[in-house]
């Protein structure tokens, strides 16, 4: 069954919301570029809040690596999920330093972009229209992809339940459509994690 991912949680009343939706996966974004941003400080405190089986993902973008590692260790995050140029060399060089799976994110434009995507060496691959754009991309691009991999970038309560059927990633991963007024909205994620689910 297609896992879920609920990114961009910043308040004290979103991990209420997730408690009670379980998601298997949640988004701290720890990129200061993003309007989603939070402090590690932030998300640590977040983190002893959090359901024990919901699994709490670090999203950045260029971090130093040993900022990365760090959070890994200390347990504010399980997951590093890698927005930016990050390579090979980075990912191996985050292995060294920690045992965590690594998600790393590719923008889908192409068939170079998916063929990229099946040899990274990531655990899981996350596979996007682009910098949290809200838009789909063309999911006939998928037909190439040969590895699990997190589906994001325009999916909403109304259309994962289709990307879901059709396609059958790994997880589905969800924010700006969750929201509103720029913070996340209850309702919409309710409606979101039900219509993986059906």
């Amino acid at each position: 069954m297609t896992k879920v991912k609920l990114c961009g949680l910043k308040r004290v009343c979103d991990i209420e919301y997730v408690n009670e939706l379980t998601p298997e996966y949640i988004g701290f974004v720890l990129a200061e570029s993003s309007k989603r941003y939070i402090s590690p400080e932030s998300a640590e405190e977040l983190r002893k809040m959090l359901d024990k089986g919901i699994i709490p993902v670090g999203v950045f973008v260029d971090e130093k690596v040993e900022v990365v590692a760090d959070l890994i260790n200390r347990h504010v995050i399980d997951i590093a999920q890698l927005h930016g140029n990050e390579d090979e060399e980075y990912i191996s060089s985050l292995r060294k330093m920690t045992a965590c799976k690594v998600i790393k994110a590719f923008r889908i434009e192409s068939r170079q972009d998916i063929l990229r995507a099946n040899e990274s060496s990531a655990d899981y691959v996350l596979l996007d229209s682009g910098g949290g754009s809200g838009e789909t991309f063309d999911w006939s691009l998928l037909r190439e992809i040969n590895r699990p991999y997190f589906l994001a970038g325009g999916l909403t309560p109304e259309n994962v339940h289709e990307a879901v059927g059709e396609l059958r990633p790994f997880a589905v991963d969800a924010s700006s459509s969750l929201e509103t007024d720029g913070f996340k909205d209850k309702e919409k994620m309710a409606a979101f994690v039900k219509a993986v689910r059906q």
